[in-house]
Order: structure tokens, then sequence, then C-alpha cells
């Protein structure tokens, strides 16, 4: 068998060497397999990581992916509620506040690009977002929004994880 450092001919001694037993070729062996030992690690220090994740530090993930991706889809539309065009700060503003209805939180309809003025300083700017929302979508949508205001749902790691897929994937 070839080193693959020095190209010289050399009996293996375990059947997965791929260099000779030259000091400097054997430096470079053990130099790879750090390097693999470090990749495997990190792969493992990954899933370590994601599996030690509780369902509120998902939570914030999951609101972080999802407003990325309702930015992206309205990013040439004009705010919900001021219709100004696209204004140069902007947010995912929640028709239904997501405090009050988890239900709703990374419903698609429920969520729309907003100004930062009508989002923080007028509170969402309610009114003219309804008006806009139903222009927008529909009052049937608008309805449902509306009557499953009220609806609690408590999120499982596994759904959290689905939903960060799902919005990750089409950002």
């Amino acid at each position: 068998m070839k080193c693959k450092n020095c190209k010289a001919i050399f009996k293996p001694r375990q059947f997965n060497r791929k260099y000779c037993i030259k000091d400097e070729c054997n430096d470079l062996y053990f130099e790879f397999l750090k390097k693999q030992a470090h990749k495997k690690w990190n792969k493992e220090k990954k899933i370590k990581k994601e599996n030690l994740q509780t369902v509120q530090e998902l939570l914030k993930l999951t609101q972080i992916v999802f407003n990325k991706w309702i930015r992206s889809r309205d990013k040439n539309n004009p705010c919900i509620s001021c219709r100004n065009p696209v204004p140069k700060k902007v947010n995912a503003g929640h028709y239904i506040a997501s405090g009050k209805s988890k239900f709703l939180t990374f419903h698609e309809d429920n969520v729309h690009l907003q100004c930062e003025y009508c989002n923080t300083y007028l509170h969402g700017n309610l009114l003219d977002y309804r008006i806009n929302l139903i222009e927008k979508i529909g009052l049937e949508r608008v309805k449902y929004l509306e009557d499953n205001r009220n609806k609690t749902k408590k999120y499982t790691r596994e759904e959290l994880k689905e939903i960060i897929k799902k919005y990750k994937k089409s950002i």
C-alpha cells in the first residue's frame, strides 16, 4: 500500500491505516485521527444540545424563525395597518396577540408584515389591521381567527421542531 503523504510503499499494521510509520507521516496520521474525532464530537454535541432545549427555548426559536418567514413572505407588501409602502423597520405583527392565543401564534393568517410604528407605538393599530386583513384574506378567515382567539394550545417539543423545520426550509 502507498503512503498518503510520502507515497512510499509500506505494509499497514491496521486495515484502515493510510500513512507509513515515518515520523512526519505518523504525525499527519494522528492529526487526521484528531480531526475525525473532533468532527464526531461536534456532531454529538449538536445533537445533545438540541435534545437539552426546553420547550420555552424552542418556543422562542420557533417564534424567531416564523417571524423571519413572515417578513420574507410579505417583503414587497405595505404595512398591513397603515398601508405605508415597504417600511424600513418591519415586524411580524399578530392580529390576535400571541400572548392571548397560543393557538393562533403560528397561524399564517394571523401574522402579517407591519411597520414598527404601528406594531409598537400604536399597539398593532388593530382597527386598520382588521379592515386591511378582511381585504387581504377575506371576512370568513378573519371570523375564524376571531372565533378561535380564546383557544389555548400547549406545544410539544416535537411540534415546535416540526414548525421550525417547515419554515426554515422555505426562508
